[in-house]
């Protein structure tokens, strides 16, 4: 099997600038659990936003989607959440709704404010207790947290619990996290947030270097699994669905819903360009996109498109590289930055 040494400690990326929260509009909360790694993050636009959401991933766990859909009614959501626990995860959004109707937040209804909140989870149950899962608590607190200042990375929020590199095994796995970017051209700016629990390794899409993923038995180099695919070699059998990485696109453009769709379907050429493999039948790849419309011009779509690649990138390295270690009992999972320092 090839093996991909570790990064010389000189040539260690470093983060890319921005966030999503550069987009005008938006504010972005996390909530890390106190009693095992795990917790959710938000995504909140008091103002509405048009979304889309585009789904790679084979084994997702997604909430109010279908209304995504350009052909169907709703417009605009009011927040995104993003939480670990597996489908447990997906009450979190519970919360997230309770503090937006208590700010007056919502879709007019002769009933009151309604808000719209999808969401998608990740896989994190095989870290520490499973029966501690984000809740509706945990969406409501992660919105009191809620900040239009750079969000933290790495370890917090939904990416506290994330692992990548599992398909030597969670043993030879290291630890993943959440990240984010921006770039701004023209006046459009462009950001994502990804939480990145992917089965598959994490590359630097600008230099190559392998960041993260499955090691070696001893733990102390990196595997080229998609080599060792080539090569023959069976990965370990894997419960479908236990990995995912799942984020938000968001834009300062005035778009449709249809084009907030294209811009999540171009989302994942980013996921493509940093992660291997991607969008498996064990991962359930999700990507939001927002449009708060505060940029008023008519949109160019290639440029969007291209910076709505990049920016999705530019998270996942963010991700792996802001994450730390983890220890749970006796199991120790190493961030990027532990194995290219032990280097």
């Amino acid at each position: 099997m090839r093996i991909i040494r570790p990064m010389n400690p000189s040539l260690s990326p470093s983060l890319f600038p921005g966030a999503i929260t550069d987009v005008a509009g938006l504010e972005v909360g996390h909530f890390t659990h106190s009693l095992r790694p795990t917790g959710c993050s938000v995504v909140l636009a008091r103002a509405g936003a048009v979304a889309g959401v585009d789904v790679r991933g084979a084994a997702p766990g997604t909430r109010e989607t279908d209304l995504l859909d350009p052909v169907n009614l709703v417009q605009q959501v009011h927040a995104i959440t993003l939480s670990g626990g597996s489908a447990w995860g997906l009450d979190a959004a519970s919360g997230v709704m309770r503090w937006l109707e208590e700010q007056g937040i919502g879709l007019p209804t002769p009933y009151g404010q309604v808000p719209i909140v999808p969401g998608a989870v990740l896989f994190d149950l095989g870290v520490g207790d499973a029966r501690i899962r984000p809740d509706a608590q945990a969406g409501h607190q992660a919105c009191v947290n809620a900040s239009a200042r750079a969000p933290a990375q790495g370890s917090v929020g939904v990416g506290a619990g994330a692992l990548v590199g599992k398909l030597l095994g969670m043993a030879r796995a290291m630890k993943g996290g959440v990240g984010s970017a921006s770039l701004t051209v023209n006046g459009v700016t462009v950001g994502a947030m990804v939480a990145c629990n992917a089965v598959g390794d994490v590359r630097h899409h600008e230099t190559g270097q392998w960041l993260a993923g499955a090691r070696n038995a001893e733990g102390t180099a990196l595997m080229n699994t998609q080599a060792a695919l080539l090569q023959g070699q069976s990965p370990q059998a894997l419960l479908a669905g236990t990995n995912t990485t799942i984020g938000v696109i968001a834009t300062n453009a005035t778009l449709s819903k249809a084009q907030a769709k294209r811009l999540a379907q171009v989302g994942h050429d980013g996921l493509a360009r940093t992660i291997y493999p991607v969008h498996t039948q064990l991962d359930g790849d999700t990507l939001f996109a927002l449009a708060t419309g505060q940029h008023s011009d008519a949109p160019d779509m290639l440029l969007l498109c291209t910076l709505a690649a990049e920016v999705t990138a530019r998270a996942v390295v963010n991700a792996v590289m802001s994450a730390h270690s983890l220890q749970v009992g006796a199991q120790h999972w190493p961030a990027a930055s532990e194995l290219s320092a032990a280097a």
